[in-house]
């Protein structure tokens, strides 16, 4: 939601992989404030469905991607 283009989200994904990442988490940036960066765009549902199908291509185990998804999404059940 900061302006990153599909093609720099799919090479920094294919680059955590890389790094030996086996579970992936995909989410929208939210400003916490308005002192905070404005969000640039909201992304669709699809658009999260389409970048978990591109990471399990990438080769990751896991992919939780949403809107809503954060970096501690179901820690406690993996």
């Amino acid at each position: 939601g900061l302006g990153e283009t599909e093609d720099e989200l799919v090479r920094t994904m294919t680059a955590v992989r890389s790094a030996g990442a086996r579970i992936l988490t995909v989410g929208q940036y939210l400003a916490p404030s308005l002192r905070h960066a404005p969000v640039a765009k909201y992304y669709t549902e699809e658009f999260f469905v389409m970048i978990a199908e591109v990471g399990k291509k990438i080769g990751f185990d896991k992919v939780f991607s949403g809107p809503l998804v954060r970096s501690s999404y179901m820690a406690d059940a993996i």
